[in-house]
């Protein structure tokens, strides 16, 4: 792989000539546009955060809110509303100073019905917004919302300047984006190169960073390499600072080669599984989605796929994070006789060819995913397993910018994502709460018991009624066998060890973040 004359010279071509005063990263996947309102999607967040900022910034422990654009913030008895403290220095790229009314706007834009935000949950009910003074806003809820300063960490809920998406319309995202970050938004070649500037005004870093702005280099050139062989080259050959995109199974290779520095994002939740669109009459059957599920071999993928940089998941929620039930982890237990069995129970009845039948339908869902990354490696591992159970998986890939709208068309039985998130009710209600649906409720999963423990989670005033709701919403939907949890994947920062500074944060599989640290 690494003797490879011609991914070397690609490498090499893609890096171009290196500058003091840029900043070169490599990243696998691409995004369909940097709009953070509209999308669920990790490539978008990454970029994001680095040119648009939120109210509240969340610290190293993946669990502490602190201050941002608000410096500070109350709440009333009841939960219900937050008075936030903004300050009075900060400015967008383009000059025009920030202000509570673009708080007002931003958060309007993404509950207006038109926006299609698939995460404007994460902004809580929002009753009514108001700005006594410049420098002042009044979040009101309709109801308490117990992780509303956690979910306003995220880049769902980052700020807009209105001028910004008037201006550009439906290129809002594409063509540019106006933001308080560190980094300003230069210019976008989809599939290719996204190049961010300095932001020269940038003096209000969160205080998680010793240095409060602007960032040490001119420019952050974000190059686009979806093959695994011409990253590594890359890396080796000195022509990239770092990468939050290096293969998992070159991770050792990393470790051991002089020139780089491999660190771990720590602590860090990223769940790759594979989800069943239950209203699919396919995988209908709760039977057939458990037999799925233990006729396979976790450990075995682990380390034989990602070379043990990842762990195996046997539940949705890791064992580290908030609210973690676990009871759950009883509910998936690998059984290949089992796995057989169900199916038989479930009609399915191996055919002539060996793959399983019911009412002249082959037990041969679609399954979609992103070409990239390390879900192609695990969907193939996983179709060779449950080729021994009569189960024939259609593998479709397809290419970062184009799969979130083609699982979008919902035809299709199963599809993968690996899927970041900061806590046992952040995961539950990205997924299984009704209101999702289509996306990113891709199971098409409406449980009227499911969304009432989901709401009294949400609106629970302490920690012990907040974790009871969330524990039984995970025996729910894990009883369900909704998903096929797979694996916990490990997040790693590569990088030359010219570069100092730089520390992986785990927000949304970001790693780099605001990069304010960072400097040779």
């Amino acid at each position: 792989m690494i003797r490879s004359v011609l991914g070397v010279a690609f490498a090499l071509s893609l890096a171009g000539t290196a500058s003091a005063q840029t900043l070169n990263m490599m990243k696998s996947i691409d995004a369909p546009h940097y709009d953070a309102q509209r999308t669920t999607w990790s490539p978008t967040s990454d970029i994001v955060n680095m040119f648009q900022d939120t109210l509240v910034a969340l610290d190293w422990d993946g669990r502490t809110p602190i201050p941002y654009l608000a410096k500070s913030w109350t709440m009333s008895p009841d939960g219900k509303l937050y008075t936030f403290k903004l300050r009075d220095d900060v400015q967008f790229c383009s000059g025009k100073k920030f202000t509570a009314d673009d708080v007002i706007y931003s958060f309007k834009r993404l509950k207006d019905p038109e926006t299609k935000a698939p995460y404007a949950w994460r902004a809580g009910p929002i009753k009514e917004l108001r700005a006594p003074d410049p420098y002042t806003v009044e979040y009101e809820l309709t109801e308490p919302y117990s992780e509303l300063l956690l979910q306003l960490t995220m880049y769902t809920n980052v700020i807009h300047n209105k001028e910004s998406v008037a201006a550009l319309g439906k290129d809002y995202g594409v063509k540019g984006a106006d933001g308080t970050g560190p980094w300003c938004f230069d210019s976008w070649q989809p599939r290719t190169q996204i190049v961010l500037k300095r932001h020269d005004a940038y003096k209000w870093g969160p205080s998680m960073y010793k240095n409060k702005g602007p960032v040490k280099f001119e420019k952050l050139s974000i190059k686009i390499v979806p093959e695994d062989s011409s990253r590594v080259a890359a890396m080796m050959a000195g022509q990239f600072d770092f990468t939050n995109q290096f293969p998992a199974q070159f991770i050792a290779q990393a470790k051991a080669a002089p020139m780089l520095a491999v660190q771990d994002a720590k602590p860090n939740f990223q769940l790759l599984y594979f989800g069943f669109k239950t209203t699919r009459p396919m995988v209908a059957d709760k039977r057939v989605r458990e037999a799925m599920s233990i006729a396979i071999n976790r450990a075995d993928i682990a380390k034989g796929v990602l070379l043990g940089n990842a762990d195996p998941a046997f539940t949705f929620v890791d064992p580290d994070a908030l609210d973690y039930e676990p009871k759950t982890k009883e509910l998936v237990k690998e059984d290949i006789e089992r796995a057989k069995k169900l199916l038989d129970e479930a009609g399915w009845k191996p055919g002539t060819d060996g793959v399983r039948e019911k009412d002249g339908l082959k037990l041969q869902p679609k399954v979609y995913y992103t070409a990239a990354g390390n879900t192609p490696r695990v969907a193939e591992a996983i179709q060779g397993y449950l080729r021994r159970i009569g189960v024939q998986w259609q593998l479709q890939p397809w290419d970062s910018t184009i799969a979130a709208a083609k699982m979008a068309e919902q035809d299709y039985e199963i599809w993968s994502v690996t899927v970041p998130y900061l806590s046992a009710g952040d995961l539950m209600n990205i997924y299984f709460d009704s209101k999702n649906i289509p996306t990113p409720n891709r199971m098409n999963w409406k449980d009227a018991e499911t969304d009432d423990l989901l709401k009294r989670g949400r609106a629970a005033l302490n920690d012990a009624d907040r974790a009871t709701a969330y524990s039984l919403v995970q025996q729910k939907v894990m009883g369900e066998h909704l998903w096929m949890p797979v694996l916990n994947i490990n997040m790693h920062m590569v990088a030359n060890k010219k570069l100092k500074g730089a520390r992986p944060h785990m927000i949304y599989q970001n790693t780099f973040y605001k990069g304010l640290d960072a400097s040779f």
